[in-house]
Order: C-alpha cells, then structure tokens, then sequence
C-alpha cells in the first residue's frame, strides 16, 4: 500500500518543496500538497508534515496566524485521531502555537539567523519518527532559524523530559534552547516538533543523510501498524 502523506505549504512557506521531494524520496510516492485556506484534509492520509519558512511574514509570532488558518483545525483533529505530524522549523513554531505541542519558540539568543549544521543527540527512539536511530547516537542535521530558542516553564521541562518526550537535544546549544532542547513529542508520540531540517539531510549529494532514518522509521512503524 502507497504512503500517503500530505505537505502543507502556508503563505511565505519556502521549504515546502524540500519536504515534499525529501517524502517522495524515501517512500517513493509524492505527496498531497495541501493549501493552509483548504478547509479539509485529503482522506486517508498516513503522515501530515508542516515544513519550514515564515508563514505569514512572521507577524505577531513566528507561527501564530498559520495556527489558525483554516486548515490547522482539520489537522488538529487528525492529530487527536493518531495521524503523525512532523513540524520542522517554522512548522515547530506552528505546532506550538497550535498547542499541540508545549512550549514555544523565541528569538535566538544571540539575536542572529543560524544557517548550519548542527550536531544533535537522539534522546528518545521510541517513538514513530525516531526508531531508526539508536539511543544517544549523534547526528548532524542543517538548521536555518532566527527563532528557535524553545522556552517552556520548569513544571513543563520537567513534565516532558520525566516522559521521556524529548526527542533531540543540541551537542552545542546553537540558540538557546531551554536544556539544549532542539524536537519534542506529544504526550501520544504522534506528533513531533523539531527546528533543524531532516528533509535537508536525505541525499549524500546535499551534504549528509542523517535524516534519512526520521522519515524510514515513520514510513516503517505505519507499514506495521
């Protein structure tokens, strides 16, 4: 059975392109390109996936007016049924917003655009996005955010870390991220927030692969299910 999978792509979205190819990549079926004023999902979706850019031009919040474009609604719910929803970068900071997941995403510490690799840590490979990786294995994935300094209080970190829903930590905190926090999970594990760019890192010709193993392990558990 084909994967079925859905890119969302919001007003000043520019990474969309790079998730649906990263998708068709890996499973070897296209995804649906969804629009963020379309007021129903595609049927029978497998995997729904926020990707990154500046949706709105960033006003108000990084991601606060995509949170409630008429689209959100329908993937809230579909969250809230099990469907896995990856949000990368700017589609993190949608997440959020959304309240989907805890926390937020605020302005780099040192007030400046990071575009890089970066070296993360696996924390939990328990879940459908992260079973591929081993547990404590270091990987290298590109970021390319001003806001991605994830806040939350301590009764949340605490809550989160004690569930075990962080996903990656930062080797060296780029932005300063609340204790090196670079993806979080949802209390269900469905739904997976993170600021660097998996989709970057599929093609050794793009410079790594350490992504590869994110989209393999949600395409697997599902072909499992």
């Amino acid at each position: 059975m084909a994967f079925r999978a859905a890119v969302v792509t919001f007003p000043g979205s520019n990474c969309d392109r790079d998730m649906a190819v990263a998708i068709e990549q890996v499973s070897g079926s296209a995804p649906v390109r969804v629009w963020h004023g379309d007021a129903q999902l595609p049927e029978g979706l497998d995997f729904i996936a926020l990707p990154g850019g500046f949706s709105y031009g960033d006003y108000l919040r990084s991601g606060a007016m995509a949170a409630n474009s008429p689209i959100m609604r329908e993937i809230v719910r579909a969250a809230e049924r099990g469907v896995p929803v990856l949000g990368v970068c700017n589609g993190f900071q949608v997440l959020t917003e959304a309240r989907l997941l805890p926390g937020a995403l605020m302005r780099n510490a040192g007030q400046t655009f990071i575009c890089r690799n970066v070296g993360l840590k696996v924390e939990n490979t328990q879940s459908i996005f992260t079973s591929g990786y081993d547990a404590g294995q270091e990987i290298s994935i590109p970021v390319a955010h001003h806001d991605g300094n994830f806040f939350a209080d301590n009764e949340t970190l605490d809550r989160i870390e004690g569930d075990g829903r962080v996903a990656f930590r930062y080797m060296e905190n780029c932005n300063g991220s609340q204790r090196d926090i670079a993806g979080v999970l949802n209390a269900a594990g469905n739904v997976l927030g993170m600021m660097p760019h998996p989709e970057r890192a599929v093609d050794a010709a793009h410079g790594g692969t350490d992504g590869l193993a994110l989209f393999e392990s949600a395409i697997r558990s599902l072909a499992n299910a």
